[in-house]
């Protein structure tokens, strides 16, 4: 018996233009795995095909947080200005410098077209839109409200994005800067003091204690650097590929993170914040509470409350109330239990999540304000007294052959 061979053909970008059955010009995109493909499928929707043109290969860039957050706050604005869903994205298309989001949007587009539904569409790229997206974009289809939430996720992405930039921000400056501190202080012992020892072999006295030490450790930086710069670069690859891809090692790095000294806090009141403005949008879109919490759970970007997330769910699914259930699960402040209480009581809880999650952004700033305050003065000391110290040690011996010939 003869099997039939499922084979994949290729498809390709076509930029078409025609005449409709008016006679006017319209100009379009599609993707197919031919021109006579394409011919043919518009010759079905009732155009004169004049023109079929395949697409070259654009290269360059790549689809991140801030395309997506540009994107949707684009559709938003166009749907509830009344522009149809397709146009919208024809328009966002080719208003993008980046080509991999205009080959994004286009092979969106063409989905829609094949009779897809827009979350469906969305669903076929889940590194780029995940779970918590689809399912916005699905409420907002079957309740008929697609603009209105179209609206609501473009704030929430748009706060999500300044947040992680705020984090971001505050962890990066004092990495950036004792980096580059790590590399003056290699710099000056493997080139500078080398030559100052020559110089000072030529004095005939004995040299000064830190001076002796400096030129100790430059000796061993000389002969070893490629020993602790592959040990160095060796536990940093290993560090980050374990905290990638072991799940033992999330779990430990998530709770640890959490106790660290300064950052723990902006981090708890990062993750906070990101928790109940999920929350609230979800349940502000009509997603049933127990449901949210799948996404919640998922946005939360920490261990620790990604299981509690899970306990809280299960415990409202047996009957419990959400203020009892986050109680139970110690991860949250008494003013954020008390919020959520009204919010019950009242009837009104997206909107007191959301009132909670402007607090905890507000917090992060400042937080952040302080921390590079803190961080600024503890890292010049450090600098001057690493930096200064090697100086110091340079220039010790001089000094004592100037006082010895005064």
């Amino acid at each position: 018996m003869a099997t039939a061979k499922k084979t994949t053909q290729k498809e390709f970008n076509y930029v078409w233009e025609g005449k409709d059955r008016s006679g006017k010009v319209v100009r379009g995109e599609m993707r197919a795995v031919g021109e006579a493909m394409v011919q043919a499928t518009l010759r079905r929707q009732g155009f004169i095909v004049t023109k079929v043109k395949k697409q070259s290969a654009r290269g360059g860039g790549k689809v991140e947080d801030k395309d997506i957050v540009l994107f949707t706050r684009q559709l938003a604005t166009m749907m509830k200005a009344g522009v149809p869903l397709l146009q919208s994205f024809d328009i966002v298309a080719k208003g993008s410098s980046n080509a991999a989001v205009t080959k994004l949007l286009t092979d969106i587009k063409t989905e829609i077209e094949t009779g897809a539904t827009l979350n469906a569409a969305f669903r076929k790229h889940p590194l780029l839109f995940d779970q918590l997206y689809c399912n916005l974009i699905q409420a907002g289809e079957q309740a008929g409200i697609l603009e209105s939430l179209l609206d609501r996720l473009a704030t929430y992405k748009e706060k999500s994005l300044a947040l992680k930039k705020k984090i971001k921000g505050a962890m990066g400056y004092p990495i950036a800067v004792l980096s580059v501190a790590a590399i003056v202080t290699a710099i000056i012992m493997i080139f500078v003091v080398p030559q100052f020892k020559q110089v000072f072999s030529s004095f005939g006295a004995n040299l000064p204690g830190p001076t002796l030490i400096l030129i100790a450790i430059s000796e061993y930086f000389v002969s070893y650097w490629w020993l602790m710069a592959g040990s160095i670069g060796g536990g940093l690859y290993t560090f980050f590929y374990f905290w990638k891809r072991s799940l033992t090692m999330q779990i430990f790095m998530d709770r640890l993170v959490l106790k660290l000294p300064i950052f723990g806090d902006l981090l708890r009141k990062a993750v906070i914040a990101r928790w109940t403005r999920t929350l609230a949008t979800m349940f502000a879109a009509g997603v049933p509470l127990v449901e949210s919490l799948d996404s919640v759970a998922g946005a939360s970007g920490n261990y620790v409350y990604k299981m509690a997330t899970k306990q809280i769910q299960s415990e409202i699914s047996t009957g419990n109330t959400l203020v009892a259930a986050m109680q139970n699960a110690n991860v949250f402040p008494s003013m954020v239990l008390q919020m959520v209480a009204i919010g019950e009581e009242s009837g009104a809880l997206d909107s007191m999540l959301s009132k909670v999650a402007d607090f905890f952004e507000d917090e992060v700033d400042e937080a952040v304000e302080n921390i590079t305050a803190l961080m600024e003065p503890m890292i010049m000391a450090v600098l001057g007294v690493v930096i200064g110290g090697m100086v110091i040690a340079l220039y010790l011996p001089i000094f004592k052959l100037g006082s010895v010939v005064g």
